[in-house]
């Protein structure tokens, strides 16, 4: 066996390795990104912006299948095998540029759906329901108030049933006592509204998996390379492996 043979088998190794450390690294970042959609879920109405996440983690359990069968396979050096690797590394490359393309798209359309259903919830809140649980906790974690900002919550039912001149105290700055959330008192307001930090919050969560799945995919394009340079070695050199079994 020469060098040519042992490197490549070693590069295929360490790659069997970084494809069990990607797939968890992808289920942490799918896993991340629904968490924070479920955080948000009230203000997103079209689901299969989630789609993206799903799909990550699809390819975070075949990696690990991959690296199984990769790592079988190079041991054995069986050509079988390592067709079979590049085959699915071939699959999965494909997967992450649609799951790319697919984050760049949704990660646009974030901008338009999210302000729509924001306000609509809003129209909806009385203090009391769930909904209004949620527009509360997410003014106090966001230190906003309001969609573009606290004047949006005036047009609010809630407003005009109070009758108060006053918006939810959610809206209060958290460093400031005492605070009644009168509009005549607009300084003790958080005065950037919701929809921009929300959309703020989802485009970087988009922007981090998908970079993370360019990485990934680069990745699998060396493997590809691996398996290529490994199996043309042997072919030319005419040697046969020790091993023999399932994948020879």
């Amino acid at each position: 066996m020469d060098c040519g043979v042992i490197t490549s088998k070693t590069v295929l190794l360490l790659l069997s390795l970084i494809f069990w450390g990607a797939a968890a690294g992808l289920g942490y970042v799918g896993g991340y990104v629904i968490s924070t959609y479920k955080n948000y879920d009230s203000f997103v109405q079209d689901k299969y912006t989630m789609l993206p996440a799903v799909i990550i983690i699809c390819v975070a359990l075949v990696m690990f299948i991959i690296g199984l069968i990769g790592c079988c396979a190079t041991l054995r050096e069986s050509r079988v095998g390592l067709g079979l690797f590049l085959a699915i590394i071939l699959i999965i490359f494909i997967a992450e540029v649609v799951a790319f393309v697919m984050g760049f798209i949704y990660r646009e359309k974030v901008k338009t759906d999210v302000q729509g259903t924001m306000r609509t919830v809003f129209q909806k809140y009385d203090g009391k329901s769930s909904e209004s649980g949620v527009v509360d906790y997410l003014q106090e974690q966001l230190q906003c108030c309001g969609v573009t900002n606290y004047t949006d919550w005036i047009t609010t039912q809630w407003f005009n049933t109070t009758g108060n001149n006053s918006v939810p105290l959610s809206c209060c700055k958290q460093d400031i006592k005492n605070c009644t959330g009168d509009l005549k008192e607009p300084q003790v307001l958080n005065a950037q509204g919701c929809a921009g930090k929300v959309e703020d919050g989802l485009q970087n969560v988009l922007t981090y998996a998908m970079l993370v799945i360019l990485g990934f995919a680069i990745i699998k394009f060396f493997g590809m390379l691996s398996v290529c340079v490994i199996t043309c070695k042997r072919e030319d050199n005419g040697y046969q492996p020790l091993y023999t079994g399932v994948f020879a």
